[in-house]
């Protein structure tokens, strides 16, 4: 059973009564991204706007994502292909480029089915039909004008919830910056630009004062113009002259390209009191004691 408005019901049962009536739908598929981007996507021959969005028909197109009903709490995993050409963008950035780079890691995905009561060019749309909700499981691969992505249902929140709940190590267990670390990311990121001959492996740049750039390794570094712009990478080292990356990036930036960098962790509790001050959000225990044997 799926939930439907009073006028997407009053609609199908007057189809139902008229002799040859043609029941008028397309399917939509909405990207919620990581950073709260909305991308909307829909297979149907033009544009529509629906529940606030623009579902653009000229762009990707996505297949994939069936409607399925089980009993039990088992992960429905499906793969949808994205097809795409080299001017669909996502961002200011090739669409299949950013996938490759990880922009959909993590996203939200929603097949919905939308009714109309009349075609083009009015295309009145009176109610719809969730068919299918998940998360972006894995990226299987990516080719030059497609891209296979495998979508959890969203029951893998429930499948992936460690058990037992509290688990005793000496390091943190929260994710930094996350729900239990109550830190503000925004309070300890610095604003910097890309210095001269940027590479895919590392970029030149002049620190801000009063950075200590030991803090940056294993950190992060957001774009924020350019070809990577709205793209997060992973710090490996950085010094006063440069920030290396831990992998390799797919559009090398260009000198002036803005960024900004933001704090690692290694979740040491030395690490939490010296570099963010957060000791009382501490989820570590250092003081176990090592494991033992008698001989």
């Amino acid at each position: 059973m799926r939930a439907a408005t009073t006028a997407l019901i009053d609609l199908i049962n007057q189809v139902r009564a008229e002799t040859d009536a043609l029941l008028l739908f397309a399917d939509t598929f909405t990207f919620t991204l990581l950073n709260g981007t909305v991308l909307t996507y829909t297979s149907f021959d033009v544009p529509f706007e629906w529940n606030g969005y623009n579902y653009v028909a000229n762009s990707l197109k996505v297949d994939g994502l069936k409607f399925k009903c089980k009993v039990g709490l088992n992960v429905d995993q499906q793969k949808i292909t994205i097809s795409a050409l080299s001017t669909d963008l996502i961002g200011n950035i090739p669409a299949l480029a950013a996938i490759q780079q990880g922009v959909l890691d993590g996203a939200q995905i929603q097949r919905e089915r939308v009714f109309f009561s009349s075609g083009p060019p009015t295309l009145g749309a009176v109610g719809s039909v969730i068919l299918f909700k998940g998360r972006v499981g894995k990226i299987e691969g990516v080719g030059r004008t497609t891209a296979t992505i495998t979508v959890n249902a969203d029951t893998v929140l429930l499948a992936d919830t460690s058990m037992p709940r509290n688990l005793f190590a000496p390091n943190c267990q929260w994710i930094l910056y996350g729900y239990g670390c109550a830190i503000s990311k925004a309070d300890f990121g610095y604003a910097g630009t890309v210095g001269a001959s940027p590479s895919a492996a590392s970029i030149a740049w002049t620190p801000p004062g009063g950075l200590s750039v030991a803090d940056l390794v294993q950190g992060t570094i957001t774009f924020s113009t350019g070809v990577n712009e709205g793209l997060s990478f992973n710090i490996k080292s950085a010094s006063g002259s440069q920030i290396i990356f831990s992998y390799p990036l797919y559009n090398v930036p260009a000198p002036g390209d803005a960024f900004t960098v933001y704090f690692g962790c290694d979740h040491t509790m030395a690490t939490c009191q010296s570099r963010f001050n957060n000791l009382a959000n501490f989820r570590g225990f250092p003081f176990v004691p090592p494991p033992t044997f008698s001989v």
